[in-house]
Formats: C-alpha cells, structure tokens, sequence
C-alpha cells in the first residue's frame, strides 16, 4: 500500500459540527419532487401522470436504455404533475410532482427478507437495476453498469469507498457505525460478481469509531479487508482511493475496470444489501445538513424528492444571529451553490451546507494575476497542469485545453483554488470549460446525424 495519493491538500474538515449526531429518519410533510435525471446517462421517462396514486417503493420513472436508472417514490400520494421544476443546479428539468399523503404507505412486499444464497450473478444485478441504483459518493453513475464490466475475472479489487472526505459532511460515518454489517454483507454480494476479487474497505483515520464497526464486522470475512487511511482530501476520489490502496498508478485517462478495481461509495454498497436482500429499492439515503449558519447540524436518513427547507426547519432552522450567506448542495470542496432552500433532494444529494460567509465573494475581492507559484501543480491529484488549463480556458483555446493538457480529466476536487495565493476561480474555470468542450462536441454530433 502506498502511503497517501499524488498531491492533495488538508482543509479545515469542520466535522466537529455534525460527526456525534446519530442518523434519524426524517419523513417530510411537503409535496415531493423527482427529477427524471438523477444520474449519469439518460434521463427515466416518467410512467405516471397526473391524478394516477403513488406508493412508497413504487417505479415512477422507468429507466431509457442500459445507462439509466429507475426512479423510485418514496412517499405516498397521488401525482400533482409531470412538469419540470427548478432542480439543484439549477436547471429546469421534467420532474414528476407527488402531493405527499403523509401516510407513506408502500408497495406490497417492500423490506420483505430474501433468500440470497442461491442467487446467481444475473440475478443479483438484475435486482440492482430495477432498484434504481447509482453512484452515491456524488456522479451518480447506474450502479448495475459498473458492476458489469466487459471481464469480469479481469476485477481484483472492490474498493468500498468510506473515506468520506469532503468537509463538514459525516453521514457516512455514522452509517458505518451503524450499520457495519449490512455493508458487509452488501460487499460480500457484489464479491459474487467477481471470482477472482477481494473487497478493501479504505477509511480515514479521523473516523476512529467507524474503523472499529467495521472492523468487528469483517471479522471471518477472508475476502475483506479494513484500510485505515491517512486524512487527506480528495482521499475519497477513485484514482487516489486505488493509488493508495492498491499500489496502481494508472493514466487518468482510463476507467477502474481498465486497472482490475470497481470503486463504490458504502452507502451504494448499503443501498445494494438493502435491494438484494430486503426487496428495497433506492428512495432513501444518508445526508448530513451542516454549516456554521445552521442550529443543530445534523445526519439524516432522507427520503428522495424532500424539499431543502423542511430539513434545514428539522436542525432548528438558523442559529441565533446568524446571517445565511450562502447555501452549498454538498460540501466547500466539490459541492455547488444553490440559489433557494425551496430545491429538492435528489439520489446524489449528499449534504447540505449552510455558510454565513461565502468564501467566493471574499476569494473575488482578493484575487490577483497568476504568481506562477506552481503550487496548483504540486496539489491537483490527478497529475495535470492547472495553471496552463486556465490559459487555455481563458483564451478559449479548446484543442490545447483538451488535447494537449488533458483538462477533461479534472475532476474539479478544488484542491488547486484551496492552496492558489492568488485567490483565482481554477476550478470554477474549468468546470466552464469542460462544459463548453461538450457543448461544442454536442452540436458537432447533431449536426453530424442531419
């Protein structure tokens, strides 16, 4: 094992706010909103309409093709609308709208105990898929498609992802805490997919009580084994977690799979044992709602589709004298501003982060000319040149930028605007970039199909 990942930074983790405050269940009372994206891939076609009666568990949007996943509610009521919605980010987007009844009454045979033992690989992936499953560690990608890989025998490592590094967020600790075991077994699942693989459970050191859960869990497992790691941010993203786990230094421009590893978040790993094994698909996960602007930052097991307010109304609202300046869906790092509380939580949605600074607005009324430092380069995981992607981002030089400098590979962790002396918006820059590269690439591959 290698001691730690290529660069990365040690940010303040604020985690002293929320990592005592044991999940709890919040069922809200609002109306419910699904976005039909909620993943990478294409969107769910919505097999609802307006008036038709809802059930907790029931499919609402149906996956369009084998990159696509099932939207699930997660209330119940009577739909109100298929229309689209503001979304987090921001975005109109076709959502399908359900009037909460309160009564959240589900969909028969839903949490019914399964015989496992006798499931063979198809079987199991099967039950993913029409759970809904994605990528809960924050891309959202179908989970039922990185679980299946053009060779399987080819994978050596599941790496169950518990690193959890981004700041203030610790819904994922407490989840190990609480439930080691069902991650465990939801491990021991996906090992049945893989003949020739062992599972690592990789988290930081500052999670000591996690550690020990999990641990006590593995015990009798020869297929599973705990890593502590040491905390450094972005520990969590995938090449670091194989760097340092595995000893693999690979081209970032390949997939986990193209190195033998499949990398999944332990609460996608949870929410797999809690499919398979209990008949329950994807409509509520862990999220913690935190910040120095909030009264009591909290962990939540949440139900998809609640809208922002009611749960920052379930932590005491705002503290005393606070003033909100700014609301993050995520975490500081690789979390993103939204505009109002009234958004609603999606799949993804791992945290909610309530600031009475922006730290933005204070870096923008600081910010300088690059001092060619070089200290972007010596911070970004991922290997690449920041300083010279901001050049060419800025002179909209787009071939340079993609072919020559690699900039679609960032992963837009921060690590290079966090350590930057000169306050620039690097990663906001590329983010810019990468969505205009796609843009353009889009418009060639319409104008391709006339």
């Amino acid at each position: 094992m290698h001691k730690s990942f290529r660069g990365g930074v040690h940010p303040n983790d604020q985690k002293l706010l929320s990592r005592e405050a044991p999940l709890r269940r919040f069922d809200p009372k609002g109306e419910m909103v699904f976005p039909l994206a909620q993943h990478i891939g294409k969107p769910a076609k919505a097999v609802v309409k307006k008036n038709d009666p809802v059930l907790v568990g029931q499919v609402i949007g149906e996956a369009d093709g084998f990159v696509s996943a099932n939207i699930i509610s997660s209330c119940s009521g009577k739909v109100k609308a298929v229309e689209k919605r503001r979304i987090i980010s921001g975005a109109m987007a076709d959502c399908v709208v359900i009037e909460n009844d309160g009564e959240f009454t589900p969909v028969e045979g839903l949490g019914k105990d399964e015989d496992t033992a006798s499931l063979s690989g198809d079987e199991i992936l099967a039950r993913i898929q029409k759970a809904g499953i994605v990528g809960l560690g924050g891309a959202g990608f179908p989970t039922h498609v990185k679980l299946k890989p053009r060779d399987p025998s080819a994978i050596r490592y599941i790496l169950a992802n518990g690193a959890e590094c981004e700041p203030y967020l610790t819904c994922n600790d407490q989840l190990m805490r609480r439930e080691a075991p069902a991650i465990i077994a939801g491990l021991e699942l996906i090992l049945r997919l893989f003949p020739n693989a062992r599972g690592v459970v990789g988290i930081e050191d500052n999670k000591p009580e996690a550690l020990a859960a999990m641990k006590a869990a593995a015990a009798g497992h020869e297929k599973i084994e705990i890593r502590s790691l040491r905390t450094k941010y972005p520990q969590g993203g995938e090449h670091n977690l194989i760097q340092t786990i595995t000893g693999i230094d690979y081209p970032v421009a390949k997939l986990p799979a193209d190195v033998g590893c499949v990398v999944d978040n332990v609460g996608t790993i949870y929410a797999v044992e809690r499919a398979v094994a209990h008949n329950e698909p994807l409509f509520t996960h862990v999220l913690t709602v935190s910040g120095d602007a909030v009264k009591e930052p909290g962990n939540f097991i949440v139900r998809d589709g609640t809208c922002f307010e009611e749960l920052v109304e379930a932590c005491g609202g705002l503290r005393e004298g606070a003033a909100l300046k700014k609301v993050l869906s995520g975490g500081p790092m690789m979390g993103f501003a939204v505009g109002t509380l009234g958004v609603h939580v999606q799949k993804t949605t791992n945290g909610i982060t309530m600031l009475s600074a922006d730290p933005a607005e204070t870096a923008a009324l600081q910010m300088t000319a690059c001092l060619h430092c070089g200290r972007c380069t010596t911070v970004c995981p991922a290997g690449l040149l920041p300083q010279l992607m901001a050049e060419a981002a800025e002179d909209k030089n787009w071939e340079r930028f993609e072919k020559k400098l690699y900039g679609l590979e960032c992963v837009a962790c921060g690590s290079c605007t966090y350590i930057c002396p000169a306050k620039r918006p690097l990663t906001q820059t590329f983010k810019q970039a990468k969505a205009e590269i796609q843009a353009i690439k889009r418009a060639a591959a319409a104008g391709g199909a006339k």
